[in-house]
């Protein structure tokens, strides 16, 4: 664009044009398809619910109902990578198209996502509800995977909402907490049909142990040590990667222990034996905190070099 100077002659307006705005249903639109990509490994299944061991009536597993969610003691990690992992996708996205957002673009993608998962939710409660035998313990479990459902779908929101609004700080929390989600929701990828595991898919197993710590060590090279917040960031971060999994398998050895199915208190106290017992383990707790330094440490190395190529570049400049 020529604009008049102030001798009266003519300058190119070097401003860059403003972005283009993206509609808010299209928006919306961008939020339930991210909350469909977070379902892609249950997708893959066919959507059938696992076998229930309190069904009401026997039932192979391919007359089990569809399920918009996977709602079974032994999926809990599955649950929460769907839920955690469709809103981090969406915080992404949001983070890095924030001048196309317009008004109410944020809140178009956020209401996509939730609702979304909301309806997922609600719709595979309302069928194990309906197929469970009737008894305490049966509103126990279902009590108990709603629950799980709910937690995650929480923890996915304050991802999303970390993620895309807030400053590098704030964002590597929640890149954090969402990498530990990731490598659920890549295993459910890989193994996405039950029965007997392939090599190959033992192999991909082992090595997505590491992908949580190595995705936690990019967020905290990405967004730097520079200054207090951004410390107390990364050790959050840090603390995710051991916590989280620690979590998933107190939680999921708790409820995948039938016997304590009528003792709630009990369950409970197992599953809080069962954390500690994890973090107790220091290959669990010291190998993802080590891969995720040694990865940051990388990660600032490459971007202290480029910063260093750049500044002669930058000085030549007139």
């Amino acid at each position: 664009m020529t604009v008049a100077g102030e001798n009266g002659q003519s300058q190119v307006d070097t401003a860059a044009p403003a972005a283009r705005q993206i509609g808010t249903w299209a928006w919306l639109g961008i939020g339930v398809a991210s909350a469909v990509v977070g379902l892609l490994p249950w997708i893959l299944t066919g959507m059938r619910l696992p076998l229930q061991n309190l069904w009401g009536t026997d039932t192979l597993p391919a007359e089990m109902p569809i399920a918009l969610l996977p709602f079974s003691q032994y999926s809990i990690t599955l649950i929460a990578g769907i839920i955690v992992v469709g809103a981090a996708i969406a915080g992404v996205v949001a983070r890095s198209t924030r001048a196309r957002q317009g008004r109410f673009g944020l809140a178009a993608l956020t209401a996509g996502v939730l609702v979304t998962q909301v309806i997922a939710t609600v719709q595979a409660a309302v069928v194990v509800g309906n197929g469970l035998r009737p008894g305490r313990e049966s509103l126990i479990y279902l009590v108990a995977v709603v629950s799980v459902a709910t937690a995650s779908f929480v923890v996915g929101a304050l991802v999303l909402v970390l993620i895309a609004r807030m400053p590098r700080a704030g964002a590597l929390i929640g890149l954090g907490i969402a990498a530990v989600a990731v490598g659920w929701w890549l295993g459910a990828l890989v193994v996405h049909r039950p029965g007997l595991v392939t090599e190959t898919q033992t192999a991909l197993l082992g090595l997505l142990r590491w992908v949580p710590a190595i995705l936690c060590g990019v967020a905290i090279g990405w967004c730097g040590v520079n200054t207090v917040g951004r410390v107390v960031a990364a050790v959050t971060a840090l603390a995710s990667a051991v916590i989280g999994p620690a979590i998933a398998t107190a939680v999921s050895s708790a409820t995948g222990t039938r016997v304590l199915a009528r003792y709630p208190a009990e369950m409970l106290e197992y599953g809080v034996q069962v954390f500690q017992q994890v973090l107790g383990i220091s290959e669990l707790t010291l190998r993802p905190i080590l891969t995720a330094i040694i990865v940051a440490a990388a990660v600032l190395a490459f971007k202290a070099v480029l910063r260093r190529r750049r500044a002669p570049l930058a000085e030549a400049c007139p």
